[in-house]
């Protein structure tokens, strides 16, 4: 009898599906902390060594984990400001939006950016020391991006959660 020695490949369908419990322990571990060894990490799993490596490069492989980065805590570093800016851009063709896209991917104080729905084009989270950085950074840098009709911002007065692990309750895993 030959012992399978590699994770088997995801099959398409709904999300996770080809996930057993121990990916999922595995993401959820990795989740709380990047920094386990593997042999912290396979104690935790209740798996040995090898094959919870294997597993660890297999989810690597297949997009699940995508990188591995500290939590830095904005204030400590002076980023005093964490703003949301609704974009509203002018839609005249489909390259002026991937001019956009692409122009707000190379700013570094933009930490996130999202499509939304309703009103505006995109959600951008943004980062600055203070109001007055944050002030000049909007005139002098957003508002002349490609296409931008108009921004409007709200201020964070107050993180009650960041950084958060994703849910993973929703994943069952592969019966084998």
């Amino acid at each position: 009898m030959t012992r399978q020695t590699t994770t088997p490949p995801a099959e398409e369908g709904a999300p996770g599906e080809g996930l057993d419990r121990y990916h999922i322990a595995i993401l959820a571990a990795l989740q709380q902390e990047a920094r386990l060894s593997n042999a912290e990490l396979a104690a935790r799993i209740g798996l040995s060594t090898a094959p919870t490596w294997r597993r660890v490069r297999w989810l690597e492989e297949q997009g699940y984990i995508t990188g591995y980065r500290a939590e830095i805590d904005r204030r400590k570093v002076g980023l005093g400001v964490l703003a949301f800016v609704r974009v509203d851009a002018e839609r005249s063709a489909g390259s002026a939006t991937r001019a956009l896209e692409e122009a707000i991917r190379q700013l570094p104080e933009v930490i996130s950016c999202h499509y939304i729905s309703g009103t505006g084009t995109f959600e951008l989270q943004v980062m600055s020391t203070d109001l007055d950085a944050f002030s000049r950074f909007s005139i002098d840098t957003l508002l002349n991006l490609p296409n931008v009709k108009d921004i409007h911002t709200s201020f964070s007065l107050g993180e009650i959660k960041a950084g958060a692990a994703l849910p993973l309750g929703h994943l069952q895993p592969a019966v084998r």
